[in-house]
């Protein structure tokens, strides 16, 4: 285990080139989620139910679906949410006038409509000022295109260089590949990268696993159905933690360019 201060570590530490970060709960989180809103949402666009069953019922079949492709993502691969509506759909003979993708907008709109983590608008708006570029990793089902399009909505001053959602390319966080994909795209050695994330598994030992630099971020103020994820394990590795985004942006005035 390592003891250290944060400012321990800046004062030896260049600025990076790149920061790249995690979605939920690192960039924005998701209030009031809740599937049923979104199935009750879609069957205003559904032109054949044959079996009569309620928004409540297919809900409730959804989630135990979910359940059963879960040893799926254990094992670190990720489902695509058209796989998934298509199937649910068509397994309870539902019939929607609309295409999936608007499907799924329609539906993660209505779960909840996101909002941004506490001062992450000011933090992207001063690594832009500052020449750092930036990309993002989610471990999530909704496609790259959704998240791309809620990402934008919400912070709209990104300058993403890209979007990476692991429904797309198959793999889940901490698997080295996506972060090595990540350092392809951006044509950078991992020591010019940070990651910044709320989970110490997928987040903080999956980028250092590549010799990116991680950064744990964690906001106690915003509800988190997840934090307990953290309660049994703590980084062995070495790595900044903070709270709150201005701290990183004090971080990031405290480090030197590179020489």
């Amino acid at each position: 285990m390592f003891f250290y201060s944060n400012e321990g570590l800046v004062t030896c530490m260049n600025k990076p080139k790149m920061i790249i970060f995690d979605y939920g709960h690192t960039l924005l989180y998701e209030p009031g989620f809740d599937f049923l809103h979104g199935e009750e949402a879609l069957f205003e666009y559904v032109k054949n139910n044959k079996n009569g069953l309620t928004p409540k019922q297919v809900s409730d079949f959804s989630q135990k679906l979910f359940e059963k492709i879960g040893v799926a993502r254990e094992l670190g691969l990720e489902l695509h949410e058209w796989q998934f509506q298509r199937f649910l759909y068509e397994y309870l003979e539902i019939e929607l006038s609309i295409s999936l993708p608007e499907a799924e907008r329609i539906f993660w709109y209505h779960v909840s409509a996101g909002k941004i983590m506490p001062n992450a608008d000011k933090m992207i708006d001063f690594i832009n000022t500052n020449g750092i570029r930036s990309g993002v990793i989610s471990n999530i089902g909704f496609s790259g295109a959704a998240l791309t399009e809620r990402i934008n909505r919400l912070l709209p001053h990104n300058r993403f260089e890209f979007i990476i959602a692991s429904s797309e390319y198959m793999f889940r966080k901490p698997n080295p590949m996506l972060f090595e994909l990540a350092l392809k795209k951006a044509g950078l050695n991992a020591g010019d990268v940070w990651f910044c994330g709320d989970n110490i598994k997928a987040d903080v030992e999956g980028s250092v696993a590549v010799g990116i630099f991680p950064v744990w971020y964690e906001d106690e103020s915003v509800e988190n159905p997840w934090r307990g994820q953290n309660n049994e394990i703590k980084p062995t590795c070495k790595h900044l933690h903070i709270h709150d985004w201005l701290e990183l942006i004090d971080i990031l005035k405290g480090v030197h360019d590179e020489p």
